[in-house]
């Protein structure tokens, strides 16, 4: 497996020193998150500078709050900086992170993504001068001179997050890697991820495998195994609250987990959402023990990916108890021994 890390160490900074340790570790990867308060782009310039082989992404930055070109021209220039090490996620986010945070209208993500996603492949090919036009139903674009000087490569790995049906097909159709969400289960990837990508990749004619399989895996690891699991159960109850991810949820019969945690987001209740999710979920979803079982856990996910992306659980979690989380990581998941 090509083992990532979700830079979650709390601070833009933070995250610039775990992607250098996590380098030194033999780590594959380092991805940063986007959120109201963290932005995707920014740290990854400071990280491309600091480190000289693990690959670095967004994982993912928001698709629709910033204009194509700007998509392109961070990719590039991070690429350079980089040399050559950039990978671009993106992803919809939801119609209320769009609209109530950051003011921009949503309409039809999967069509826009898939739009977007070979807008941003003709910018990136299109670096020897020239115009750069692009007419389509959601962006025009026209530059009368476009060049990229210095440019690392021709073509950057474009990676898209999907957890539905309609977004899985726009990944197989047009992306190079599937971000797969923190809270989708094995079997939801087995039985709706992968065949989704195979008959996207085929009625589009491209190669089977084309676009990889690249979950996010809910990592906490510690000596307390209850509290290891008590960690994923916060994450993994925050996350149900959002009603656009009970379909996996429907998948295993536990569509009561999803309305117990969206009525413990009235108070904000993060202890009801964590006591709504059953042992049995957590086994599907996360790495959650100690830390003599964490590499049989990942070896569970064998067969479905080549390329997770090892992510410790922050909401409820005191922050000394996220860093021991993350130095247990670093030392069981790295190579460089």
């Amino acid at each position: 497996m090509r083992i990532g890390l979700v830079l979650t160490a709390g601070s833009a900074r933070g995250d610039v020193a775990l992607a250098i340790r996590a380098e030194a570790a033999g780590f594959d990867s380092v991805f940063t998150i986007e959120f109201f308060n963290r932005h995707g782009y920014v740290p990854l310039g400071a990280i491309a500078q600091a480190t000289r082989r693990v690959r670095i992404g967004t994982a993912i930055a928001n698709a629709f709050t910033r204009t194509p070109l700007l998509h392109a021209s961070a990719a590039m220039d991070l690429d350079e900086i980089s040399q050559g090490r950039m990978i671009l996620g993106l992803g919809s986010a939801t119609r209320r992170m769009n609209e109530d945070w950051y003011a921009v209208p949503f309409s039809a993500p999967a069509a826009r993504m898939r739009e977007l996603v070979l807008l941003l492949g003709a910018a990136i090919r299109a670096q020897k001068g020239g115009g750069f036009t692009w007419e389509g139903k959601y962006w025009q674009i026209r530059v009368p001179i476009y060049a990229r000087p210095g440019a690392a490569r021709v073509r950057i790995p474009i990676w898209i997050a999907a957890v539905n049906r309609g977004m899985i097909a726009t990944a197989g159709a047009v992306a190079d890697g599937l971000v797969g969400h923190p809270i989708a289960t094995r079997r939801w990837h087995r039985e709706v991820t992968i065949p989704g990508l195979r008959t996207a990749e085929k009625e589009n004619d491209r190669p089977q495998d084309a676009c990889v399989l690249a979950p996010y895996l809910l990592t906490s690891i510690q000596e307390d195994r209850d509290a290891a699991v008590r960690d994923a159960k916060n994450q993994i109850g925050f996350y149900f609250t959002t009603q656009l991810y009970h379909s996996i949820l429907d998948l295993h019969g536990m569509g009561e987990v999803g309305r117990a945690c969206r009525a413990a987001l009235r108070s904000f209740d993060i202890k009801a959402m964590a006591d709504a999710v059953p042992d049995e979920l957590v086994d599907e979803i996360a790495i959650a023990c100690t830390p003599d079982e964490a590499r049989d856990r990942l070896a569970q996910w064998t067969g479905l990916t080549e390329d997770p992306m090892l992510y410790a659980p922050t909401v409820g979690v005191p922050p000394e108890r996220v860093h021991s989380n993350l130095d247990a990581i670093l030392d069981l998941f790295g190579d460089s021994q």
